[in-house]
């Protein structure tokens, strides 16, 4: 399978909201650091700024980002802002709010429904932007959303954001959530070896929300990265096609329905082609049944 010329179209697109994406896309967690937040190695500047362009260039136009997604030297919010500002008409840019982290990047008290503004705006400042095309609440536990996701409506309702999303939720979230305003994406953690899942995954597809799953790639390694342990089932698929494991995930996930989304992140420029031209690959059904023979139950 030849990588560098596939373009992120040739997974297809979705609409969010009003808003077309091509259904690979960009998770930006992983530019700061070798792993997530504080930990690992900081980036190289001028590498996680090619990245970006580099995206861009390969039609990647859905970049999933978060002002607490930043290490000791390097912030994604300024990382896409530097690399990509003036922004291409067609770029989503989907952040999230909810958690938070202090300035050593410890992690801080999630935020109450009248914090929401705060981040919102920090967002918006850390990107150079006057409103934001996708804002995600982030569950940090709750068993009711009403109070936070209204909050995020009546922000909707100003201007300052133009589509919401919910994420780490569960069917009666998204009941909680679509009983005050549209919801258009779901962003819950879904893989190969990821144990539930399926039930969100078939009640965004009945109700033709974009269902966004993160850790696809990482699996069970989830912010520390890419599992070490591959299944055999992954590698096998990955031998047949000439491509890495890492793209079979990717395309499995993909797989999945036309309203999947799949946000891959990396700060590696050949890991980005290899992403970008996983959607291109096509998985026949015996390889899709021997993928989902893997035993989920242990993860």
């Amino acid at each position: 399978m030849t990588s560098h010329t596939v373009s992120a179209a040739a997974a297809g697109t979705w609409m969010l909201g009003d808003l077309q994406v091509n259904r690979i896309g960009f998770g930006a967690m992983r530019l700061t650091g070798s792993s997530a937040f504080h930990q690992g190695t900081p980036r190289d500047r001028s590498q996680a700024i090619h990245v970006l362009r580099r995206a861009v260039e390969l039609g990647v136009n859905h970049i999933d980002t978060a002002a607490f997604y930043f290490s000791r030297l390097r912030s994604a919010n300024e990382l896409i802002n530097s690399a990509l500002a003036p922004y291409p008409d067609d770029l989503v840019i989907a952040t999230k709010v909810g958690p938070a982290r202090d300035a050593s990047g410890e992690w801080a008290t999630s935020a109450r429904p009248e914090q929401l503004r705060g981040q919102v705006e920090e967002n918006l400042r850390q990107l150079g932007r006057d409103h934001l095309d996708l804002v995600n609440l982030r569950l940090m536990g709750q068993d009711d959303i009403s109070e936070h996701f209204g909050a995020l409506a009546e922000l909707r309702d100003t201007g300052l954001v133009r589509h919401l999303g919910i994420s780490g939720a569960r069917p009666e979230h998204l009941a909680q959530a679509r009983a005050i305003a549209p919801v258009v994406c779901v962003q819950n953690r879904y893989g190969i070896d990821t144990p539930h899942g399926e039930e969100m995954l078939h009640e965004c597809a009945a109700r033709g929300i974009a269902f966004v799953p993160f850790f696809s790639i990482a699996g069970k390694g989830r912010e520390a990265g890419a599992v070490q342990a591959e299944h055999d089932e992954v590698r096998a698929v990955a031998r047949a096609h000439g491509v890495s494991p890492a793209q079979v995930r990717l395309a499995w996930t993909l797989q999945q329905g036309a309203h999947v989304l799949a946000i891959p992140g990396t700060g590696n420029p050949e890991h980005l082609v290899a992403n970008v031209a996983a959607g291109a690959l096509r998985l026949a059904e015996e390889e899709l049944r021997l993928l989902n023979s893997i035993d989920r139950t242990a993860t």
